[in-house]
């Protein structure tokens, strides 16, 4: 589980400074040449995202919950705002929901 995690992690960074660059040079006057890195690392995200041995509707329900963590901790980091308490429980709950996933995989009921 915690290789999935960590994964999940790397991949999660893929998509936001995948979408992050492009943000920068529409919303923030930088370059075109932001968008080369960005494609990049999108492809990454959608090659680390193939990692997985589940089916994609599990692994992407899953990684979901390691998003919300990730991009909040992004928004602490390099955004610079402030989180607030239900920030915090939020990202709690959704990683919660990616350890639930993730520990049922290969299971049946």
């Amino acid at each position: 589980m915690l290789t999935t995690t960590l994964l999940f992690f790397a991949t999660a960074l893929a998509e936001i400074i995948g979408c992050f660059l492009p943000w920068l040079w529409l919303k923030k006057g930088g370059s075109p040449w932001l968008l080369l890195p960005a494609a990049l690392s999108l492809m990454i995200f959608v090659w680390l995202l193939t990692l997985h041995p589940e089916a994609s509707g599990r692994v992407y329900a899953a990684y979901g919950g390691v998003y919300v963590v990730t991009a909040l901790v992004w928004l602490r980091v390099v955004d610079g705002v402030k989180l607030s308490t239900w920030d915090w429980v939020g990202a709690a709950v959704a990683f919660c929901g990616m350890l639930i996933i993730v520990a049922g995989w290969g299971k049946t009921i």
